[in-house]
């Protein structure tokens, strides 16, 4: 039970920091396009990037959610064994776009 207990509230926090991140990414896309004048064509590749992470970020926010109010334990395992390589790649291509931002456009 001390098992259940311990992967329930790790998906309630990942739940939250996937729904925040998505956020941020999407503000991030929206503050690149303010700043399209000046910016040039490097916007186009860190906007598809930060695009790219918000939607993998909502699609973790989901499984996460379905995965903590299914009674189903085999569908749960499945979903908790996707759920880390999933937010993993998210978070990965957001610090690259940020990389990529820092180095070309400021």
């Amino acid at each position: 039970m001390r098992k259940n207990s311990w992967l329930r509230e790790e998906l309630l926090h990942l739940l939250s920091l996937s729904g925040n991140l998505t956020g941020l990414c999407i503000t991030g896309v929206t503050l690149l396009h303010s700043f399209a004048a000046t910016v040039g064509p490097v916007n186009t590749i860190t906007d598809d990037m930060l695009a790219v992470a918000a939607l993998l970020f909502l699609i973790c926010t989901y499984v996460i959610f379905i995965a903590l109010r299914t009674q189903n334990r085999k569908l749960r395992q499945s979903l908790e064994w996707f759920i880390d390589p999933l937010f993993a790649l998210a978070l990965t291509i957001m610090v690259a776009t940020g990389f990529i931002m820092v180095y070309t456009i400021w």
